[in-house]
């Protein structure tokens, strides 16, 4: 469990120091695309801004983050019941929201600090409570189901994002989030692993699946971060990532908490989930942006910079939540 726990956190702060670089990155491209004229006719981001987002130096440090956290997010979903390695990975929101004070100079507000504590005290009582994971052994007809599952939220919900555009960064943050809710789901029930056996590994859907549900929800974060609004895109991240995975875990895999914990586990997880939105919602650009009437453009180069960077810290509190 100790072992689990670890890795879990070393995972999330990999994902919320992330965070913070892919969404500068992100954000620098999207205004230089913007400068140019290269949007969808529906103001969404095209391809090809998203493309160069993803080549700048600040998402590829952030990627390799990304790759680094999954490795460890990966082991803690072997170790740890869904319910408390999701929540905890989940809680890179207030990594990147510390991180923030720290390299970004953003003061944050007593509601902020306020619900960073609710999500540290929830995990504490998510940890006491939680009991030893399931086994993870489902037919191999389920996982054919997950791989279904993710194609279609992926394939059908890019297509979906495109044709709303500007409009569409909630609905790109929950699909993300759901994406990034079944890798976890896959990497859980994935055959093959313990002990190593190629041919199981390779002919698993769940492998598949967790391709799938990957690179997806990585494409649809980046949108929602180039989209940029939103409080309510990560906050719908943050429940995608944690509230069905961990009910899968219970309903599915068997998870379950220590004996006569439950009511701790219960209450534990929804002051995380609760938490975690709120870290989101209080933590909008517009709290900690430039002052009223001021826009990037009207601030100095290294000043609208620092803006776009503050901004982007707020909508990358949900981070790539991993496995």
């Amino acid at each position: 469990m100790l072992i689990g726990l670890l890795t879990a956190i070393a995972a999330s702060i990999c994902y919320g120091t992330g965070s913070v670089l892919q969404a500068v990155g992100s954000r620098k491209s999207a205004r230089r695309e913007a400068a140019a004229g290269r949007l969808t006719q529906h103001g969404g981001p095209s391809l090809s801004s998203t493309a160069k987002a993803a080549t700048t130096w600040e998402f590829v440090v952030g990627t390799i983050l990304d790759f680094i956290g999954f490795g460890l997010g990966a082991l803690a979903a072997r170790l740890l019941p869904l319910f408390l390695s999701q929540t905890v990975i989940s809680a890179n929101l207030v990594v990147t929201a510390v991180l923030s004070v720290r390299l970004l100079g953003i003061r944050l507000t007593r509601a902020e600090w306020t619900s960073i504590g609710v999500v540290c005290s929830a995990l504490v009582l998510l940890a006491s409570a939680a009991g030893p994971e399931g086994s993870g052994h489902t037919q191999l007809a389920t996982h054919w189901w997950l791989l279904a599952i993710a194609l279609f939220l992926m394939a059908g919900g890019t297509c979906v994002v495109r044709l709303l555009g500007a409009r569409a960064a909630i609905l790109a943050g929950l699909l993300s989030g759901l994406g990034f809710g079944a890798l976890g789901v896959g990497v859980r029930i994935l055959n093959g692993v313990d002990p190593l056996d190629l041919g199981a590994l390779l002919t698993d859907p769940a492998l598949y699946a967790i391709l799938v549900a990957g690179i997806g929800g990585m494409y649809l974060h980046t949108v929602a971060l180039q989209i940029g609004s939103v409080n309510g895109a990560t906050a719908a991240l943050v429940v995608g990532e944690t509230v069905l995975p961990g009910m899968t875990g219970v309903w599915w895999l068997g998870d379950a908490s220590r004996a006569g914990f439950a009511w701790l586990a219960v209450l534990g997880f929804v002051l995380a989930v609760v938490g975690a939105v709120a870290v989101a919602w209080f933590g909008a650009p517009e709290g900690h942006g430039a002052e009223a009437g001021e826009t990037p453009e009207g601030l100095g180069a290294a000043t609208g910079d620092a803006w776009i960077a503050t901004g982007a810290v707020s909508e990358a509190a949900s981070a790539r939540p991993g496995p």
